[in-house]
């Protein structure tokens, strides 16, 4: 699935990622989000390694990364967290600054990332999300109808056994073209669990974590891009997405894509086009 690429593990301190790595020119950092794991970038990396050079972890908890216990604040599945194996792992591979690209999960990450670590990160491009504090702080009736998920996911101990009382049931794979590693992962009781510690982390820490920097006045500092599928229900949600993403940074570009959630697999060669014009484009402005 990734001709050229190389497959390896680093050791960040907070957790093992597997990591998979190809490509020449200016880094970037691919982030996949839930239940996926790597393997979501499977047709939109080779594209950009053809410019780029392009790195794909399975965030901790996700995949074959390993998965570090949890705590009663959900600490070690906050985005702060995985943001800070990012940085690690980047530095590890030789990329001192790099663009960072975030879908769904992977986008809080992404965002997370940008703000914690301003000086590393040249772009972000977030796809289908709002950050998580601004989710939430606009939470009303239609929202919780249509993700109420996060709600479920967010309980103790019950989302893991209704999950792993039927994987296929829960992720609705019948008639999906969903590739090996991510059944597998959807299929290991141990990779639920840290799924599910992903979403209680996201209720708590990490929109403790957002509300405090929007307090503050925290702005991410590079580029913004935010792509959407207009399949999905973001516009239905927010309207004006990218007036959402305004709270975060002053110029934020984007548009919507004529895809469904998983752009990297639905539309792969018009994300990779979007993203390959975003990088190179100098004259995009800096946040600040």
């Amino acid at each position: 699935m990734f001709p050229d690429f190389t497959l390896t593990t680093v050791d960040t301190g907070g957790a093992e990622l597997r990591v998979r790595h190809g490509g020449s020119g200016p880094p970037v950092l691919l982030l996949h989000g839930h239940p996926r794991t790597h393997t979501t970038w499977r047709h939109v990396a080779p594209l950009l390694a053809e410019h780029h050079t392009v790195v794909c972890p399975d965030l901790r908890g996700y995949g074959r990364s390993s998965k570090p216990p949890t705590t009663p604040d959900h600490e070690p599945y906050s985005k702060r967290a995985m943001a800070g194996d990012m940085a690690v792992l980047m530095r590890a591979l030789g990329h001192e600054r790099f663009a960072v690209v975030g879908h769904d999960r992977g986008g809080y990450v992404a965002t997370r990332l940008a703000l914690d670590h301003p000086d590393r990160v040249t772009h972000l491009a977030a796809l289908d999300v709002v950050p998580i504090g601004s989710a939430l702080a606009r939470c009303g009736a239609e929202f919780a109808q249509s993700w109420w998920h996060w709600f479920f996911l967010a309980q103790p101990e019950v989302p893991e056994r209704v999950i792993n009382a039927d994987p296929d049931a829960w992720y609705r794979t019948a008639g999906k073209d969903l590739d090996e590693d991510t059944l597998a992962a959807m299929h290991d009781p141990a990779t639920v669990h840290c799924m599910v510690e992903d979403y209680r982390a996201g209720l708590g820490i990490d929109r403790a974590h957002d509300d405090a920097d929007l307090a503050a006045g925290v702005k991410i500092q590079c580029p913004v891009l935010v792509l959407w599928a207009e399949g999905d229900d973001l516009p239905d949600l927010y309207g004006d997405v990218l007036g959402v993403w305004r709270d975060w940074t002053p110029d934020p570009r984007g548009r919507g894509l004529e895809s469904g959630h998983h752009l990297a697999e639905d539309v792969p060669e018009e994300l990779a086009a979007e993203l390959r014009a975003f990088f190179a484009d100098t004259t995009a402005p800096t946040s600040g």
